[in-house]
């Protein structure tokens, strides 16, 4: 696709300005002459935007073609000199310096790429970019990549051999390359494509392109997501609290244990190498609180999917793909659905436990906070999202600002101004420009919205297998995307700050097996039978699939796609295949380049260049020091008021900030030199919240529970809500009277990959 000059946006780099890569990017093809077309078939990192033209050779050989017949006397050429005469070539001692050279260059060309792409760990410096992203040609769009200065490296075409011995072949079209160093675990010198900043410069919002995808369902389970998983246990069942109860009911099968048997083999290193392969270039995990610990009755399995939660930031690291981490699940559940870990009401900021419930939902994002705020995963998380899609409509905005206030500064404590992740809070389901100008100068906020149609309540069946008015397949349903979103999503840029869609999908109807749940109503679009059914889609389908999820990309801006796979169904296929990207990629409705995105939305009639790539200063991290106290005093947390509460908020139950704080372990292999121990912030000493001795708590996930008589609030003698461990203005010390060493989770006795 081609782009005229000042067509695009600052955040759209065009597929021409790539830079040249380095030689042990190439694959390790047989030598041929560089000014021959590669021959058919043979990839290069530039395949996907190179015009191959076809060579005419000449009609008369050369010279160097021509039979050596001895020495030949040539016409004079006005010269009697013997010395200026044309001699045979074996006996010109330039032409025979050219030819050694030629086969040097020969040479160097095969040699040198298995040299260090095979044999030899590199040692040469990597080149950064500056704070403005630019890398000294003055185009902040094309990141300088430079050879690992370090570790076992690989691009296009090579060998990787996994930890558990599996072996596949690396396939990255883009230039990407690979870096693993078992001397250097920390090592940021890989990058996933060539238009890319490698992990060792800094990513530019307003310059740099996102392109990503959710890894859904490996940490937490979503039935429509691992269907076989959940269809074994039915009707019981339907979210992760269900499900595990009825595995640990099962011991004949393993009990609960079958859960890490899942995040072993759902998602593995080769998909992380597939994600760098198909052009995108950040990941957004979802997360669990119980991966730190669980409480009472709450059923999951606690911790154990940490350690596969740290393997999943060295296969990150290892192929140069960004992480956006997202807290997908808050004790009492934020929203009821069954991806909180609880189908049901909300618990949080809601009904009677519901300010003890976003207590530690605070100590729980503290902790996860304090470990990607670790110098070793600076480069590597990019974003801490800290609440999946909050149910701003049941508990109001107030009470959720108030709660996000209280995030932030408790994370800003412990990472400093303008160092460390991006936090990304949720819309709330509100519509974006409800956010604009939100806590003013505060520190590197992002909004996180998840546009969907197949949620609308309409049938959504306008065919999709017919042409638009571009003139391309996909029925009216490209341009809807970006008229319906493109426009707000620029316009938050600006009026925000940086504003992603940490989902969206191909789900353009409600079609999917259990997509709605497991007891899902009858979709309304009336041909699921055809959208479960990727087998019996026709070319035009593809295409107008695949031209919807481009125009989905431009509109969107900064968009990760739900989900990178979806699990088969007990019958052996995938019945949801409009929400998998890797499956759109082996059946041909994803796109194989997400750069084909750019200018869409442009084609389709929707002009989304009102953004020209410069955010507010404290967006982006210059000058959030400063939250007006105004602001601060209007959203008190707790907040004065909460949803469906039986009694005054101090009258409601609270923990008691004296509780022992549960830090989480490094990886196994942390390198020579690391001091990593799951702590960044050595002042941060605070106590965590536990329950008040003595007082009987209603159930943590139910609603209508009864508030106690006594010894739980204020109003009963507990601890004033004044007391929260928690921040309370940006420039406050965490500190506190009472100081508990942190106790380290235990490290799982099982094998976990590196």
């Amino acid at each position: 696709m081609e782009h005229t000059a000042g067509s695009e946006s600052p955040i759209n780099p065009s597929r021409s300005e790539t830079p040249d890569q380095p030689v042990f990017n190439e694959p390790l093809l047989p030598p041929a002459a560089p000014f021959l077309a590669p021959s058919e078939g043979s990839p290069t990192p530039r395949d996907s935007y190179l015009t191959t033209n076809s060579v005419t050779p000449s009609a008369t050989p050369s010279a160097a073609l021509l039979p050596d017949d001895g020495e030949k006397d040539l016409p004079d050429q006005g010269d009697s000199t013997a010395a200026n005469r044309s001699q045979p070539l074996h006996k010109r001692p330039l032409i025979w310096a050219l030819a050694v050279a030629a086969v040097a260059l020969i040479a160097v060309a095969v040699i040198v790429p298995v040299y260090f792409v095979v044999i030899k760990p590199k040692n040469n410096n990597v080149t950064g970019g500056n704070s403005n992203g630019t890398n000294g040609n003055g185009n902040p769009n094309s990141p300088t990549h430079q050879p690992p200065s370090n570790g076992i490296t690989g691009g296009n075409g090579s060998t990787i051999i996994t930890a558990d011995g599996t072996q596949f072949t690396y396939i990255n079209p883009f230039g990407g390359i690979w870096v693993s160093d078992p001397n250097d675990p920390f090592n940021n010198d890989a990058y996933c494509n060539s238009w890319t900043p490698p992990l060792n410069t800094s990513w530019v919002w307003g310059q740099d392109k996102l392109y990503g995808v959710n890894l859904g369902g490996w940490f937490v389970l979503e039935p429509f997501i691992t269907p076989t998983l959940f269809q074994k246990y039915q009707p019981d069942a339907v979210d992760e609290w269900t499900i595990s109860i009825a595995m640990a009911a099962d011991t004949a099968s393993g009990g609960i244990s079958q859960l890490e048997n899942h995040y072993k083999t759902f998602i593995t290193e080769q998909d992380f190498a597939e994600i760098a392969g198909a052009g995108l270039n950040w990941v957004r995990i979802p997360i669990p609180f119980w991966a730190i610990e669980v409480w009472g009755n709450e059923p999951f399995l606690a911790r154990t999917s940490w350690q596969y939660i740290l393997t999943s930031l060295e296969w990150a690291r290892k192929y140069g793909l960004r992480v956006k981490i997202d807290l997908h699940t808050i004790p009492g559940s934020q929203n009821g659905y069954n991806h909180s870990g609880k189908l049901g009401d909300p618990n949080f900021l809601n009904g009677v436990m519901g300010i003890a419930n976003a207590q530690r939902a605070l100590s729980y994002i503290r902790v996860f906070g304090e470990f990607f705020a670790q110098q070793e995963y600076s480069n590597l998380v990019g974003i801490f999202g800290i609440m999946n899609e909050p149910a701003q409509p049941l508990f109001g905005k107030d009470a959720l600002v108030a709660f996000y206030i209280q995030a932030h500064n408790v994370l800003r404590e412990i990472t400093g101004i303008g160092k460390g992740y991006y936090i990304s809070i949720g819309n709330g389901f509100a519509a974006i420009n409800s956010w604009d100008g939100f806590l003013p100068n505060s520190d590197r906020i992002i909004l996180d919205s998840h546009p969907y149609f197949a949620f609308n309540g309409e049938a959504n069946d306008s065919p999709i297998s017919t042409t638009g008015p571009d003139g391309n397949y996909g029925g009216v349903w490209p341009q809807q995307a970006c008229s319906s979103w493109a426009n707000q999503m620029v316009s938050s840029q600006s009026a925000f700050g940086v504003s992603i869609a940490g989902e969206y999908s191909n789900g353009f109807n409600d079609c999917g097996f259990w997509l709605r749940g497991t007891t899902q109503p009858t979709p309304m679009n009336p041909d699921c039978s055809l959208w479960n059914d990727y087998a019996s889609w026709n070319d035009t389908v593809k295409q107008g699939l695949k031209n919807y999820a481009l125009a989905s990309m431009d509109a969107l801006v900064y968009p990760f796609f739900w989900t990178w796979k979806i699990g088969p169904t007990a019958s052996g296929d995938i019945e949801a295949p409009l929400w998998s990207y890797q499956l759109g990629l082996q059946g041909g409705w994803m796109p194989t380049d997400p750069r084909d995105s750019v200018g869409k939305c442009k084609s389709l009639g929707v002009d989304n260049s009102g953004f020209n790539g410069q955010y507010l200063n404290y967006a982006t991290g210059t000058g959030g020091d400063l939250i007006p106290s105004s602001v601060i005093a209007a959203s008190p947390f707790p907040p004065l008021t909460i949803s469906n509460a039986p009694s005054p908020v101090y009258a409601l139950p609270f923990y008691t900030p004296t509780g022992t704080v549960v830090t989480l372990p490094p990886p196994t292999n942390t390198g020579k030199d690391s001091s990593l121990n799951g702590w960044a912030d050595n002042q941060d000493t605070a106590p965590a919240p536990t329950p008040i001795s003595g007082c009987n708590y209603p159930n943590a996930y139910t609603t209508n529970g009864v508030v106690p008589l006594s010894g739980c609030s204020t109003a009963g003698g507990g601890v004033p809500p004044t007391n929260l461990p928690v921040a309370t203005s940006l420039t406050s010390t965490l500190t506190t009277t009472t100081t508990t060493p942190a106790v380290v989770l235990p490290t799982t006795t099982t094998t976990v990959p590196p």
